[in-house]
Order: C-alpha cells, then sequence, then structure tokens
C-alpha cells in the first residue's frame, strides 16, 4: 500500500492526556526528504463517544473502533484508572476488537496502557514494560508477562511497549527510527524539542534512599572501567577495584546508578559503539573488538536490541555517502 503508515490510538475512560496526545505529535513530525508526512494518526473510542480523561475533562475523539480495523499500528494509551489497572479485567468487546486488530496491526502501549494490551491477552509470553511504580501490580495481574520494568521501551518485533509517561515520546521516535531510519527520527525529535535516544532505562527514576555519604562509591570504578570497555571486564574484577566484596559491590552500584554492573556494562559499550560508528570507518568487526562485544554477531545483536537497528544502517544515518 502506498500512502502514510497508518496509526490508531485507542482512548479508553481514565486515559492520561498526555499520553493521548503523543502519538499525533510526535509520528505527525516524521517527513520524508520532500516534507510529505510518514504517518497518519487517528485517535479513537471503543463505540466512538466520549471518554473522560484522569485530568478531569472529556475529549471526543472523530473516529470509533472501526480505526482500529483501518490501522496498521495499534497503540495503547497510560490509564490512571479503569478496571484495567485496578483489576486486569477488559471489556469483552474491547479485548475482540484489539485481538482482532492483531491479526493485521503492529500493536504498542504508552505507560499503562500495557494493562490493556495484557488485559486482551496480548503479552503472555512475550516480554514488555510499563510504568516501574505498577510493575508489582502488574506482576500481580498478569505473571504470564515477561516484565522488565528497568527500560524504557521495550521492541519485541510486532509488540512494543514503554515505560511511564515521558517514554512514549521515546517508543514512538524508536518506531520511527526503525521504520524509516535515524535520520527521519532525528528531524522528527528536533522538531518536537525532544532527545533523539535518551541514555538510561525508567530504573533512574524509580524512588530509592541516598546511598549513605560515609560508605564507598562505585564511581572510580566506573570511571576505570570506561578507559577499559575492550577488555572482558568480570562483577569480580570490578568489585576487586573497588576494595569491595561482589555482593557489596552489587549492592552499591545499583544504588548508585539504578542498574546492574552487566547492564551498565552493555549499556557502556553500545554507547561506545555508536561513537565509533559515527565518527570511524573501522569495520564492524574491530569495531566489536574495541568495544568488548568479542564478534560481530555479538554485536549486531546487541546494537539491534538497544536502537533496532543493524551497524550498517546505522553508520549510513549519520555517515552519508559524498
Amino acid at each position: 500500500m502506498t500512502g502514510p503508515h497508518r496509526i490508531a490510538v485507542l482512548a479508553l475512560e481514565g486515559s492520561v492526556g498526555f499520553d493521548l496526545g503523543v502519538p499525533a505529535q510526535v509520528f505527525g513530525c516524521a517527513r520524508d526528504e520532500n516534507g510529505a508526512p510518514l504517518y497518519e494518526v487517528r485517535v479513537c473510542t471503543p463505540d466512538g463517544g466520549p471518554i473522560r480523561c484522569a485530568a478531569g475533562y472529556r475529549v471526543h475523539p472523530e473516529h470509533g473502533p472501526e480505526a482500529l480495523d483501518w490501522a496498521q499500528t495499534v497503540i495503547t494509551i497510560g490509564m490512571q484508572q479503569g478496571s484495567p489497572v485496578k483489576d486486569g479485567v477488559l471489556d469483552q468487546h474491547v479485548i475482540d476488537t484489539l485481538r482482532r486488530a492483531a491479526g493485521h496491526a503492529r500493536m504498542m502501549s504508552i505507560c499503562t496502557g500495557a494493562f490493556v494490551l495484557a488485559a486482551a491477552g496480548l503479552l503472555d509470553g512475550r516480554p514488555a514494560t510499563t510504568h516501574w511504580a505498577y510493575a508489582r501490580r502488574f506482576r500481580r495481574l498478569f505473571p504470564r508477562v515477561l516484565l522488565d520494568p528497568d527500560v524504557l521501551f521495550v521492541d519485541d518485533g510486532d509488540v512494543l511497549t514503554s515505560a511511564g509517561v515521558g517514554a512514549g515520546p521515546d517508543l514512538c521516535l524508536h518506531v520511527i527510527r526503525r521504520d524509516h531510519g535515524s535520520g527521519v527520527a532525528n528531524r522528527a525529535a528536533r522538531r518536537c524539542v525532544i532527545a533523539p535516544w535518551r541514555d538510561g532505562g525508567q530504573s533512574q527514576f524509580i524512588e530509592r534512599p541516598l546511598p549513605e555519604p560515609a560508605e564507598a562509591s562505585t564511581a572510580a570504578t566506573r570511571e576505570w572501567a570506561l578507559h577499559r570497555l575492550g577488555e572482558p571486564l568480570t562483577l569480580r574484577e570490578l568489585a576487586e577495584h573497588a576494595r569491595m566484596s561482589v555482593r557489596t559491590f552489587t549492592r552499591r552500584f545499583r544504588e548508585e546508578t539504578g542498574s546492574s554492573p552487566g547492564q551498565w556494562l552493555v549499556h557502556q559499550r553500545v554507547e561506545h559503539v555508536r561513537r565509533l560508528l559515527e565518527d570511524t570507518d573501522l569495520p564492524v568487526e574491530k569495531i566489536a573488538a574495541r568495544a568488548g562485544f568479542g564478534t560481530a554477531a555479538s554485536l549486531r545483536q546487541h546494537l539491534r536490541a538497544r536502537l533496532g537497528v543493524a551497524p550498517s544502517a546505522y553508520r549510513r544515518s549519520f555517515r552519508p555517502a559524498g
């Protein structure tokens, strides 16, 4: 089919107004080299009628459930009220509509919109994320979902989920990047005045006690490791450098960074790969060795998991020919 990619945003009672506006704004800024829109976004409700948002106002979208049949991508948005978030229950009509849509459309959720997809049975056995503050409830209601509450978004191919509120734009930009490359995504980000790629995960925002000032820090070891990313650093080596036991080092590291030492190392290595792809002409095999991934296959796997693109595609986006 020709024309812009068709996106339907499903709004339910108790929807978060911010999440409701994000897809149209971010995807609406994605244009081709001639300025033509690459996406068309329609907001709909299950019956075409108005819904009350969590902030206390009503919205009356122009479309009903027919938009879900029309769409190539369906997005469920965050909600602070309603049965999906409260007890994991969804109206059977909405379940049937979403399941029918999943037969032909890519499915996405923003924030607690993951509760809607999960209640429809579309996340069973699949990796997903949601707002960190709702993670415990989500796990209790949907034990079959492979929840990861530490990331900003999860891309599982035809089903994508994002963390809370501000992670919605991150997921939308990721999809634009996946569909049309980094150049288009970066232009959309500039138009929206948001970061084209945000480092870290939502774990950095989770409420946690500040470390005691008197306790030792892992900061010096992190700085030390940054200069040795090409080496096969082990957890024991990191702990020994910090002069801590492995158990104490792991606890302190998570308190200070919001992630495990292993997750942090992978993130830093991916960032190093991005810089080498952007700034050098080194072959992928040498970049893999310099970044500590060992093989080109391992590098490709981690880069695609983090950025959704292959090294060659990423390099083309930032170093166009000529």
